[in-house]
């Protein structure tokens, strides 16, 4: 049977959606869904990046701390936040796992390469910012500290590794960008 006018045998589909499983009918909204999610959070760290942490910077230590308190505590309590930060990864995970059981190799593998990239963020995020957030919330009252070593941190360690995480994430919005044009390629047959 000819793919244009009937079943596509490569990929056991019918043109224009009839006969697609609902699982092949998700792959395009979840490769979208991550995409904007992973966009969204390399947008935070850009942010950070390039106007938050040098603006901190410039000014004075009991600024930076009492600022940088604030900040953590306000992202730490928004469920947008959790949800974005969380879900970005299990969109971009799941989007790579309906691929390759659709056999679209070409996008399975890109939206897998932006889930480890992504994976590689929370990684770091888990295992040195939130616990520099962590000492800097534990240092109370800016007004009432003598020492300010753990803005040093902050300046040193904790801006180092948010650069690596807006890196990591425009990686994998790469990756997801290029896993779309090779879906909608696949599926448009």
């Amino acid at each position: 049977m000819n793919p244009e006018h009937g079943a596509n045998p490569e990929h056991g589909t019918h043109p224009g959606g009839a006969g697609r499983s609902a699982a092949d009918r998700a792959a395009g909204p979840l490769l979208a869904l991550s995409t904007v999610l992973i966009g969204l959070m390399a947008g935070l760290f850009f942010a950070f990046d390039v106007s938050v942490m040098p603006g901190l910077a410039a000014g004075d230590d009991r600024t930076y701390v009492t600022a940088m308190q604030h900040i953590n505590a306000v992202i730490d309590g928004n469920g947008l936040f959790g949800s974005v930060f969380v879900l970005a990864l299990l969109a971009t995970a799941a989007a790579a796992f309906v691929e390759y059981r659709k056999g679209r190799r070409g996008p399975a593998g890109w939206a897998g390469a932006a889930a480890v990239a992504y994976l590689a963020v929370l990684v770091i995020t888990f295992a040195v910012n939130i616990p520099l957030n962590n000492e800097l919330a534990g240092a109370g009252d800016a007004a009432k500290m003598t020492g300010f070593a753990v803005v040093d941190k902050f300046k040193g360690t904790w801006v180092t590794t948010n650069i690596l995480r807006t890196l990591l994430c425009t990686a994998a919005l790469t990756a997801l960008t290029r896993a779309l044009l090779l879906h909608g390629r696949a599926t448009a047959r």
